[in-house]
């Protein structure tokens, strides 16, 4: 009917303070908010090759150790890389991160023990956690993920700050009138709550949005806020 929308995720809220210039004046400027369609914990998972049972042992190997574990990611900029450096400033370690061109390329290296941990989407590492190809230390959720309900969130290993997650979400175009925004907005909500929906989303440890524009605002300014301070603490910079 002639509008337009957007699907995004949280990588344009990193992308706010992680890019010297954008393609777009803003997240906030050039698009309206509809709703959130899904969160997705991250979780920490490291290879079998290392015999580390909890996170704890993790950190005290990495402190032991500086610099001689490595993270891998989907590439610079990603949730991957910003939750790996949120989690090294909170926890004091010196981690190397590894970029890698996708999650796919990431996951293998992992796999392959070429990589030693990574900050993944509990949607892809679910299966390898299942199978015991990867060994899953926490969440970054509030609470802990229904695919994975033996794993520990970040705050019951002793981070009470860390709750983070990978999510994604619609946006309109700014500019398109309110009454077609909230009728979007009915829309999905009508579709999240649909089985089918949320089988899919369960299955890969998603918990379903549907919070209002207003709502959805909120939380991407805070959003914003939140990954503006761990670009500035890790000084990372991207020109384009």
């Amino acid at each position: 009917d002639g509008y337009t929308f957007f699907v995004g995720a949280i990588h344009h809220t990193i992308a706010e303070s992680l890019y010297s210039k954008l393609p777009y004046r803003g997240i906030e400027k050039d698009f309206e908010p509809v709703t959130v369609l899904a969160y997705v914990p991250n979780v920490v998972v490291v290879h079998p090759k290392h015999d580390f049972k909890t996170l704890q042992d993790l950190i005290a190997y990495a402190k032991a150790n500086p610099g001689k574990l490595n993270f891998g990611s989907a590439g610079n900029g990603t949730s991957h890389q910003l939750v790996g450096e949120l989690f090294k400033s909170l926890s004091g370690t010196n981690l190397t991160h590894v970029p890698y061109r996708g999650a796919g390329p990431m996951m293998q290296d992992l796999l392959g023990g070429n990589v030693d941990l990574a900050f993944d989407g509990m949607g892809t590492s679910a299966p390898q956690i299942k199978s015991g190809k990867l060994r899953a230390l926490a969440v970054t959720s509030e609470a802990r993920s229904p695919v994975a309900p033996a794993v520990p969130t970040m705050v019951e290993s002793g981070f009470p700050t860390f709750k983070v997650t990978t999510w994604y979400a619609l946006w309109a175009i700014k500019g398109t009138p309110r009454e077609i925004i909230d009728r979007m907005h009915q829309e999905v909500v009508k579709a999240l709550q649909t089985p089918e929906v949320r089988n899919v989303w369960e299955q890969q440890g998603a918990t379903a949005g549907g919070q209002p524009p207003a709502e959805m605002a909120k939380f991407v300014r805070g959003e914003i806020e939140t990954w503006g301070r761990v670009v500035r603490q890790a000084n990372l910079k991207i020109d384009l």
